[in-house]
This record gives C-alpha cells, sequence and structure tokens, in this order.
C-alpha cells in the first residue's frame, strides 16, 4: 500500500481533537511563525504533546533544546517541564528567536525558557564551561549534518538518567540510504551509528507518519 499522506493529516487532525486539544498560545505560535516566514518544520501536535508528556515522565527541571525555530516545541517541552524548572533552547537566527520570545511570552512560559542565539556548535562549549549542566532532557532538532556533533555535545552534557531525543531520524525512509549524496540523510546516519556504539546509553528509534509526513524520533536513555 502506498503512502496516503492525506490519511497521514487527517488521522492526525482526529488524535489531535480528540487528545492534544491544543490552546490558542500554542495555534497563534504556528500562525505567527508561518506568518513571519520561518519554515514549516517543527513538531506536529501530537508529537509536541509526546515532548511534553516525556518531560513530566521523567520529572525533568533542566531541559536543553538544539533548534528554537518559532518556539513551538519550546513551549510543549516548558510545559512539561517540573515547576522551577529552566530551559535552554539554542538558535541560530535572532529572527528566528524573535518569533520564538513572543511565542514563548503569549504561552506564559518566558520566565522559565532562555534562548541562546548564535550557531550550536559555539554556544554548546559555553554552556558546557559555564557548568549549565547536566540536563535530565535533551531534545536535538536542527541542522541535520550537525547531528552527530550535537549528540557528542549532549553526552558531555548528561548524567546517568538523562533523557536524549534526536528528531527527524527517518527522512522519508531515506535514511537507510547508505550511497546518499544528502547531508541530512548522512548526518542522521552517523548520528545513528555512534548511537549503537555508545555503550552509556540504550536507545531505539521510532517510525512516525502524520501531518508532517514520513519520519521519526530516536530516543535513548543514559546509563
Amino acid at each position: 500500500m502506498g503512502m496516503d499522506k492525506q490519511l497521514f493529516k487527517a488521522v492526525d487532525q482526529y488524535i489531535g481533537q480528540m487528545l492534544v486539544r491544543q490552546d490558542e498560545a500554542l495555534e497563534k505560535a504556528v500562525v505567527e511563525s508561518a506568518a513571519a516566514g520561518l519554515p514549516a518544520i517543527a513538531v506536529s501536535a501530537a508529537q509536541g504533546k509526546l515532548l511534553m508528556l516525556i518531560a513530566k515522565m521523567v520529572g525533568a527541571k533542566r531541559i536543553l533544546e538544539i533548534g528554537t525555530l518559532g518556539g513551538y516545541s519550546t513551549i510543549w517541552l516548558a510545559r512539561g517541564m517540573a515547576a522551577g524548572g529552566k530551559l535552554i533552547t539554542l538558535e541560530l537566527l535572532e529572527k528566528h528567536a524573535q518569533v520564538a520570545r513572543a511565542n514563548l511570552e503569549r504561552a506564559g512560559v518566558e520566565e522559565a525558557v532562555e534562548i541562546v542565539v548564535g550557531p550550536a556548535l559555539e554556544t554548546l562549549p559555553k554552556i558546557a564551561v559555564a557548568g549549565r549542566g547536566p540536563f535530565d532532557l535533551i531534545f536535538i532538532d536542527a541542522d541535520k549534518e550537525n547531528t552527530p556533533a550535537y549528540w557528542e555535545w549532549s553526552l558531555k552534557l548528561s548524567r546517568p538518567g538523562t533523557i536524549v531525543i534526536v528528531d527527524n531520524v527517518v527522512r522519508d525512509g531515506k535514511v537507510i540510504d547508505a550511497a546518499s549524496k544528502d547531508t541530512s540523510v548522512q548526518g542522521i546516519r552517523k548520528c545513528l551509528e555512534m548511537m549503537s556504539k555508545e555503550k552509556r546509553i540504550s536507545a531505539t528509534a521510532m517510525q512516525m507518519v502524520g501531518a508532517k509526513g514520513y519520519d521519526g524520533f530516536a530516543i535513548g536513555i543514559v546509563e
């Protein structure tokens, strides 16, 4: 059976109506991000709530997000964070950060979130030197070619029990193509290979379909 993207989208909408139930702040975050010209690559509503639930399950008080965009996933994560917690989110572009700040304020979570602007491979070492870790939950959702490096930094900023989630690891099934010339595919392949060899972490990956098409998460726990 071929992939039916309209069906995937319809099921996501049904799940959203039944279980997710976005509020006005989340809906507005999507609208304002689109109006500002940000790419439509944020997590879906169902995926966002999954991130929130995971944060709640582990009682996360310190969360690191690599890739803010318009702050949609940031809002979900912040809402799942334990009381008094702090979320640091890294964003390359000030334009995106400005949109995210407005969205976070509208959602009422701006006090719990710090947006750090600049290339993540430059800001991550500063976070480490400043002793901002270890983090309880780390969500990697940025440029895929640098995902292996983000993964390495995530381990440096983790502790036993830290949950690390990597987004967009299936890429319409292209992840299985070892000969792919796509740097994003190769970045994800290298990251998954590193995860498979890392003795400090137990991990898996899940294929997902929905409003965002065919993709998936990898998730691991540091042991």
